[in-house]
């Protein structure tokens, strides 16, 4: 069954209204209408299945009949910080990584970073990115969506670490450390920061300003990845290595 996470005023006791995307989804590309069933969730990891009740132009009620159990979150919560690329590429990242598993994405206005967006550009286009997001979980059956949080520099971020968490830069220049000898020495972490570089990677003076902050820089191996590759597969080497991905 179709899977549509709802906002927070939508509910009211045993029925959710529908409206906006979700509506034009539900009856003009899945052509459902009363007495479909559809899963509905409130993003906070509770999921129901649902009957649709009534259809008006544009808005439908959605009966809720029973919960279902919803696919529990990765013990291990990734934060991927990725440094802004060209074109659309960071569409591609925001769906992947909701898809492998990832907890929240902070987009990176790092110095070698082209694209530069403030004001209502900014806004529009962490929207979207949310609403890229909020797709991709419903497609891969999570239970909560990853938060897009608002485009920062380096230092933002930087102050924004929460302690204990385990903070990784990729860095192609590194040599003596990798992710994967750094995640099998351990211990697994509860909280895990990925920072990844635009396309032309992070300046000496980025990498020294996060060394004095505790993040550690590693390496992904000898091949050099594209900066939409890197973050995924660093990713999912740690849901690999810390949690639950591959089982």
């Amino acid at each position: 069954m179709p899977r549509f996470f709802i906002p927070p005023g939508a509910w009211a006791r045993d029925r959710v209204t529908i409206t906006g995307r979700d509506y034009h989804h539900i009856r003009r590309v899945l052509r459902l209408g009363p007495g479909a069933k559809l899963f509905v969730l409130d993003g906070d990891g509770r999921m129901f299945e649902a009957v649709i009740e009534t259809v008006q132009k544009e808005a439908l009620v959605a009966l809720l009949t029973d919960e279902a159990p919803a696919l529990p979150e990765p013990p291990v919560k990734i934060v991927l910080v990725q440094g802004l690329p060209r074109g659309e590429k960071m569409e591609l990242v925001i769906q992947k990584a909701t898809e492998i598993g990832v907890a929240g994405i902070i987009p990176l206005a790092a110095a070698r970073a082209v694209p530069r967006f403030t004001g209502e550009k900014a806004a529009h286009r962490r929207s979207r990115w949310q609403r890229i997001a909020v797709e991709a979980a419903e497609q891969s059956g999570r239970g909560r969506f990853p938060l897009v949080g608002e485009i920062q520099d380096l230092a933002g971020v930087l102050r924004g670490l929460p302690d204990g968490a385990a903070s990784f830069l990729l860095w192609e220049a590194e040599r003596a450390t990798t992710l994967k000898h750094v995640l099998r020495a351990g211990p697994a972490r509860a909280d895990v920061y990925l920072f990844v570089g635009p396309e032309g990677g992070f300046t000496g003076g980025e990498v020294a300003l996060a060394r004095s902050a505790g993040v550690v820089p590693v390496s992904l191996g000898r091949r050099i990845l594209r900066t939409e590759t890197a973050g995924l597969i660093a990713a999912a080497l740690v849901l690999y290595e810390w949690a639950d991905l591959g089982g």
